[in-house]
């Protein structure tokens, strides 16, 4: 039996925040049963590059060995890149396969889903930082838990699925993007990190 996480990293999606419903979730939920592990849901830049140094110089002086890391669409990709550099576990929701395919065609401005009032602008260079990170692997699928809704409106869960082959996975026969039901998949993020019997 894998113990649980003494530290938790939270990674939101483009154009989200740490103040993402699913974020404030596992968040609300940690504190209520869990309050000895620590999670941290850094606001991430537009930038890759930025948002992956950001990332790794936070996770500095944390336990590799029992850390674990929870990543959503964009953050689901980035969640790999932090499993793969640290050999920590990784849960991912409906994960952005190749954000650099799919986000081309987001270059300019954008605002966030929770404060449509802020602005951020998406840069062609970009395309060509998540390009750079993407992990050549996964090297251990088994490290991975992935929740997957077929009724994803922006990203294909047949490529979802192949790319996480071997992971433990939850596919969804509906839903959406955003998990708007997380509340139900949250047993079953919480059991693959062993903070759930």
């Amino acid at each position: 039996m894998v113990s649980a996480p003494t530290h938790l990293l939270y990674l939101h999606g483009f154009r989200s925040s740490p103040l993402s419903t699913k974020a404030q979730m596992v968040g609300r939920w940690l504190a209520e049963h869990h309050p000895e592990v620590h999670v941290w849901c850094p606001p991430l830049p537009p930038a890759p590059r930025d948002a992956m140094r950001l990332v790794f110089e936070g996770l500095a002086n944390w336990p590799t060995a029992s850390m674990a890391v929870i990543g959503s669409s964009l953050g689901g990709f980035y969640a790999s890149v932090v499993a793969e550099r640290t050999g920590c576990r990784a849960v991912v929701l409906n994960p952005a396969i190749d954000p650099a395919r799919d986000l081309a065609r987001h270059i300019g401005e954008q605002t966030t889903w929770q404060k449509p009032e802020e602005h951020f602008y998406f840069r062609p260079e970009y395309v060509d930082e998540l390009r750079d990170l993407a992990p050549a692997a996964l090297t251990r699928p088994d490290r991975y838990a992935a929740v997957i809704a077929k009724g994803d409106e922006l990203l294909d869960w047949h490529e979802m699925t192949a790319h996480y082959a071997g992971a433990h996975q939850l596919l969804l026969e509906g839903s959406d993007h955003a998990l708007s039901e997380f509340d139900q998949q949250l047993p079953f993020v919480l059991r693959f990190l062993s903070l759930l019997p």
